[in-house]
């Protein structure tokens, strides 16, 4: 049966989740996690969470689920630590350094990925299982059929994001809200920007970023039937009363195998949906359908809640099956024993059996009594007794012996299983190259080339592989030039369905002599590999600490980029084990989309001459094609630092990048001579972006 995780922001929201069903539940326990809006839980809170769950047969799932600064490291090693010691089952986590930092400290724990791992492919699992991972949960991007190929070809777990808010962004390779509003998805602090009104040709757009909810609840049966282990429900920052009804919901739709009621769908929309429901991802039925909409509905959700709210605080979820011996004899104190599913056992003697004089006991009778565990966690899964004739016992007995029994397998249930402890060495590597850095360029598009860069002759030069047409003159010459090494770019997202495509361009790359290949997603490594291409890092990778670049090292990576939202001091503080590589120039791409935006808001494909995204504030917002028909959203402003190259040069980088993206060949090249320290080339209004914010 699909287990059901539930969100638990705080200790009520944990009853709440599992005394409706919940089979698992997610647990905040420090800064560290993707949702600071939650009420997180201190230690002792965290404690009693995960025993109360823990006697009920419902697994906890620590969230360690944010980007971790080398300082915060040592942090999360001693909280995954701290929480193996309360009992927790799992810890899900985004960061690759995190992930390493935990398994030296607490290596018996099991490690998911989270989804802003942004892994939607079978090479992401498997490089995720290759590094010790035990379960994945997907990009919500996924239609039916293609998770169905995952789950067909996955060696580890695959769980599914069903119901909750959704950005238009894929998890993870969001940066919307860092560089434009100050609060990093990333970090747990999205100001959610992608929620306000856009303007197009001075036109209003309406809520062009803003999508319905996610909510998967007809397709339960469906996802068991395709392999899916697990379901999540996400809303940690919600009432505990959403927990309550929600998973309710979800639970009774997975035990029953039958679709919810219109009324429940109606009850989830009214008490807790802002924008409407969508489904579109799983159905692949993509477009304006998935925007948001202004709901017209009367809120009156206070019996709703107050219902909610008396259920699960006066009830208990029974899920716990324990079966029951007894024995009953003449001369003999009564026995009763009993155990449960995880073999705790446990047996009780009562008083002497009485004569009876008008009704004796019988073994159905026997049954009866021992079938009565309402008011506790457990069910009674079968009851095998031998009665002699003639005997009769009090009910009140019973009870007694009853109650005394389930008790002592309760408490034989809050037992914490030992688990191996490590120590975790924050990495003492060099804080990188003493030598001034290299310059690199990325371009967008072949056209983008031309015969004044060659002759400036950066390094590296990045070109997405679809655009490595070598028989473009300018393709042909950069390709030639002993000089200059040209690079085999991945697109971001590559869907299973997509790699065919992918895989015969990186061949006729091979056989050009094009030898490296950068990627931006775990699931693209094996791949770039696999053409026997060495392999670089790209900036979708999110690199926030050393230990991520340990790992990226330890998988034969050349080099790799770090992350936009780190800041010039933070970088050179950062030991370096692998050369890195910063972004110096561009527009740094913001979001990128399966939903076209462009089709939602015209009607029609027309990227190549889509003027932007205007907000409120007058700042335009670039659109821009990728590869499978999705969208890029690019910052407003251009990153700009070529007055600033000795705060760059400084921090042991080893290639500084200049991301070309709306530029013309002209203004590539005007571009490339500026940071080489001629010509006066400016871009009218820019940003320094996170390189100069304070630490």
């Amino acid at each position: 049966m699909l287990e059901i995780v539930s969100p638990a922001g705080s200790p009520e929201a944990v009853i709440a989740a599992v005394q409706n069903g919940a089979d698992a539940v997610c647990l905040g326990f420090s800064e560290l996690n993707a949702d600071k809006n939650a009420a997180n839980f201190t230690r002792d809170e965290f404690g009693r969470a995960l025993e109360y769950c823990r006697v009920r047969g419902v697994r906890t799932y620590l969230t360690l689920d944010t980007l971790a600064y080398n300082r915060e490291l040592s942090e999360a090693a001693e909280l995954a630590k701290e929480a193996c010691r309360l009992g927790v089952d799992a810890v899900v986590v985004q960061d690759l350094g995190v992930l390493m930092a935990i398994r030296k400290s607490a290596p018996d724990v099991p490690v998911y990925a989270g989804e802003q791992m942004c892994i939607h492919n079978v090479e992401g699992v498997k490089m995720a299982a290759a590094l010790g991972m035990k379960r994945v949960i997907v990009s919500r991007e996924l239609s039916r059929r293609k998770l169905a190929y995952i789950c067909r070809n996955s060696p580890i777990d695959i769980e599914v994001f069903v119901h909750g808010s959704s950005c238009i962004s894929y998890s993870g390779q969001c940066y919307l809200s860092s560089l434009t509003a100050n609060g990093s998805d990333h970090r747990g602090e999205c100001a959610r920007p992608c929620r306000e009104i856009y303007n197009t040709g001075g036109h209003d757009a309406g809520r062009p970023l803003s999508l319905k909810d996610h909510c998967l609840a007809r397709y339960m049966t469906d996802l068991e039937v395709i392999g899916v282990a697990a379901v999540r429900i996400e809303g940690r920052e919600e009432r505990s009363e959403y927990a309550a009804i929600v998973t309710g919901v979800y639970s009774k739709a997975t035990r029953s195998g039958k679709m919810p009621a219109q009324e429940e769908i109606a009850a989830m929309r009214k008490a807790f949906s802002r924008h409407g429901f969508t489904d579109g991802y799983y159905t692949e039925k993509l477009g304006v359908d998935m925007l948001a909409e202004e709901l017209d509905i009367e809120k009156d959700d206070s019996i709703i809640f107050s219902t909610a709210r008396r259920n699960y605080l006066n009830g208990e979820f029974q899920r716990v099956p324990v079966r029951f011996v007894g024995t009953v004899s003449e001369g003999k104190r009564v026995k009763l024993a009993a155990e449960d599913d995880r073999k705790n056992s446990a047996v009780v003697y009562g008083p002497l059996p009485d004569t009876a004089f008008h009704k004796e006991l019988s073994v159905a009778a026997l049954q009866t009594q021992l079938h009565k565990t309402s008011g506790t966690p457990f069910i009674c899964a079968g009851v095998k007794g031998t009665v002699e004739p003639g005997l009769s016992l009090s009910i009140s007995a019973f009870n007694d012996m009853r109650r005394n029994l389930l008790s002592e397998i309760l408490d034989q249930r809050k037992i914490v299983p030992d688990r191996a402890e490590g120590e975790f060495t924050p990495d003492s590597s060099p804080a990188g190259r003493e030598e001034l850095p290299i310059l690199t360029v990325s371009v967008m598009r072949a056209d983008q080339l031309s015969a004044e860069m060659e002759q400036l002759r950066p390094k590296i030069v990045y070109i997405p592989v679809l655009e490595l047409d070598f028989d473009l003159p300018a393709v042909r010459d950069f390709a030639q030039n002993e000089d200059i090494t040209v690079v085999a770019a991945l697109p971001q997202i590559i869907h299973d369905n997509e790699r065919k495509r992918v895989s015969e361009a990186l061949s006729r790359a091979v056989e050009h002599n094009v030898t490296e290949a950068l990627v931006g997603n775990l699931g693209h490594v094996l791949f770039a590999a696999g053409h026997g291409m060495d392999v670089r890092g790209d900036s979708g990778l999110n690199v926030f600490n050393s230990e991520t670049l340990r790992v990226l090292r330890d998988l034969r990576m050349k080099s790799a980029v770090l992350s936009v939202e780190l800041s010039l001091a933070e970088i050179r503080d950062m030991p370096k084990p692998l050369d890195t590589e910063l972004i110096v120039y561009g527009r740094q791409p913001l979001m990128i989309t399966e939903n076209c935006i462009v089709r939602n808001i015209t009607g029609v494909c027309t990227c190549e001459n889509f003027s932007g995204l205007t907000d409120s504030g007058g700042s335009v917002y670039p659109i821009v094609p990728d590869f499978g028909c999705r969208n890029v959203v690019l910052h407003a402003k251009k990153l700009f630092m070529a007055n600033r190259r000795r705060a760059t040069s400084g921090v042991g980088l080893w290639a500084e990048r200049l991301s070309f993206t709306t530029e013309n060949a002209i203004e590539c090249a005007a571009v490339l001579r500026r940071y080489m320290g001629e010509g006066d080339y400016e871009p009218s209004g820019y940003t320094r972006g996170a390189l100069f914010k304070t630490v």
